[in-house]
């Protein structure tokens, strides 16, 4: 996928956001193992703690399509700091994600930065400490 498309998917993942209260919204993309693309928006609710972001949205959307892994997070948002996943997001993407998975954050026109999952969760709790 080129860079122009992925800016077009994270761009209308952005619109779509519901942030009436914060007004911050944000776009997310993850690639599933397959290499197809999964977009989500943040959705926030009057209950401030009952809302979900960006990249939750978009890892049920990968889920509810069959899939369990992947390989790159793309983040989207307005603003001038870049916006990475917040803790909870980083804690639910290690959940699904393959080693070396790539967070990409991007403004509303451009790449801004990239990181390794792991460089944004060192140390993360996942599943293998389970087993």
């Amino acid at each position: 996928m080129t860079e122009d498309a992925y800016l077009k998917l994270l761009a209308e993942a952005l619109s779509r956001a519901y942030a009436p209260y914060s007004m911050f919204a944000v776009g997310a993309v993850v690639r599933g193992e397959s290499g197809r693309l999964y977009s989500g928006a943040n959705v926030e609710n009057a209950a401030y703690p009952q809302g979900w972001c960006a990249e939750a949205s978009a890892l049920a959307a990968m889920v509810m399509a069959g899939e369990t892994r992947l390989t790159e997070v793309a983040v989207m948002a307005d603003g001038d700091h870049v916006c990475t996943p917040c803790g909870g997001c980083r804690q639910k993407l290690k959940e699904f994600a393959l080693p070396g998975t790539q967070v990409l954050c991007y403004s509303l026109d451009e790449l801004r930065a990239t990181f390794s999952l792991e460089a944004l969760l060192p140390h993360g709790f996942g599943p293998e400490y389970l087993s």
